[in-house]
């Protein structure tokens, strides 16, 4: 589980409902004229915009900014290195019978034992990247849309809440409900953008961008296998691809 993000929005509703239950109470911030108009007409605006499969499927998606835990780089290159080394010592079909639990790196394993040529093990593994790439992309770019809609449909509750007290300005007992539509939708579609969709995206974002880096790892290393790369140099490639400040304190545990 990603502690971040549950971390910050654990603290963010906190606060809000915190200071909420410190005024005159959290009774007066429900209304569910408000949480249809915002909640109802941010989902159905998003959804038209994509196919009921991807509209469903986003948020399994969303699932990985909360739970997904993947696999380091540095953890990555550990296990590609060791399987260089069995590949240099005893050849590529010493590796069939390895536990491999990344699938992606088990999967170009497998074209390796099975003799298929670099230009196919490349290619094969250079489409799952990007299919993978292509998939999240839509997540991502549906939970920035909601982040977008959920403040517009804010506005557009505030307008009918608006009309509603103005067409009734004789009668001072519909005033208030009528403000409270107003007010509140705003509040709903600032809390659904900036508390939940909005930092989804951008969450989502982030782990496709680890996740596409550790399959160009990936991608990289089977082909240094299959060309019979020394593990030492193997790992000197791969490290490049760990940030600076990473590959020094290495370095520097490595001298001690």
């Amino acid at each position: 589980m990603d502690l971040a993000t549950l971390v910050g929005v654990l603290i963010a509703w906190a606060l809000i409902i915190g200071t909420i239950a410190t005024g005159s109470g959290a009774l007066v911030f429900i209304n569910i004229p408000s949480l249809v108009i915002v909640i109802g007409g941010t989902a159905a605006v998003v959804m038209m915009r994509y196919t009921l499969g991807q509209f469903i499927g986003s948020f399994k998606v969303a699932l990985k900014a909360f739970l997904h835990k993947a696999e380091t780089s540095e953890e990555l290159i550990v296990a590609v290195v060791e399987l260089a080394g069995i590949a240099r010592k005893e050849g590529l079909l010493a590796l069939e019978g390895q536990e491999i639990n990344n699938p992606v790196l088990a999967a170009g394993v497998r074209m390796l034992v099975d003799g298929h040529e670099p230009e196919i093990v490349k290619k094969a593994l250079s489409t799952e990247m990007n299919e993978m790439v292509n998939r999240h992309k839509i997540g991502q770019d549906l939970f920035k849309q909601m982040g977008d809609a959920g403040p517009a449909m804010g506005m557009i509750g505030t307008l009918v809440g608006l009309v509603q007290m103005l067409s009734n300005m004789s009668d001072p007992k519909s005033i208030g409900p009528a403000m409270a539509v107003a007010l509140l939708t705003t509040l709903y579609g600032a809390m659904i953008a900036n508390m939940f969709a909005l930092p989804v995206s951008d969450k989502l974002k982030l782990r496709s961008a680890e996740e596409q880096m550790n399959k160009v790892i990936i991608i990289q290393s089977v082909l240094g296998i299959q060309e019979g790369q020394n593990p030492k140099v193997l790992d000197e490639l791969l490290r490049n691809f760990l940030p600076v400040s990473q590959r020094e304190a290495q370095e520097t545990e490595a001298a001690e």
